[in-house]
């Protein structure tokens, strides 16, 4: 396991499309684990704009999830979850801009996430303000989150579930990831 900023920390990232419960999930798990999530940088960035959001705010906001990780890990008691991170900003830019900034690729390969929790869409699609991405293109994106954790040879596994179901297979993928590590 890579080192912390002062302290062994697991850095796990729950990640996938737009309403597939990663907010709540990591919620749930830092409350399970007894620790703290990193909220979603990007939804109240976006919500407080009140303009179109640009290339330049998305850029912003992976700065920001980049800052936001180092400062909750020295709140972090052995695990860090992270609401969102890098990857998702990175499709971001590749579906919105056909063009992702190479610092971002870079600080990908560079990560010391130890493990990705993608969040598959079988929760029904929930509409609100800042989401764009239902129906078929929620499906795509959650192939297209698969295919860049597996291009960047990044640990990952995939949870589904309906309500505390889908807390209760996190667990389990996150406690046997644990046990792998021992």
């Amino acid at each position: 396991m890579e080192k912390g900023l002062q302290k062994d920390i697991l850095k796990i990232v729950i990640t996938g499309p737009e309403s597939t419960g990663k907010s709540t999930l990591s919620e749930q798990l830092a409350k399970h684990y007894n620790t703290v999530y990193i909220p979603e940088y990007a939804r109240s960035y976006i919500e407080n704009l009140n303009r179109p959001y640009t290339f330049e705010d998305v850029e912003h906001i992976a700065k920001q999830q980049v800052e936001e990780a180092k400062a909750y890990e020295l709140k972090a008691n052995k695990l860090l979850f992270l609401d969102t991170y890098l990857i998702i900003t990175k499709v971001w830019f590749d579906v919105v801009y056909q063009h992702c900034p190479e610092w971002i690729i870079d600080a990908i390969r560079q990560s010391d996430i130890e493990l990705f929790v993608l969040c598959s869409t079988d929760l029904p699609w929930e509409a609100d303000k800042v989401r764009e991405n239902g129906g078929e293109m929620r499906e795509e994106l959650l192939h297209i989150y698969q295919q860049e954790l597996e291009n960047f040879k990044l640990s990952y596994a995939m949870v589904g579930g309906m309500g505390n179901q889908r807390l209760t297979n996190a667990i389990a993928i996150i406690d046997k990831y644990i046990e792998q590590l021992k």
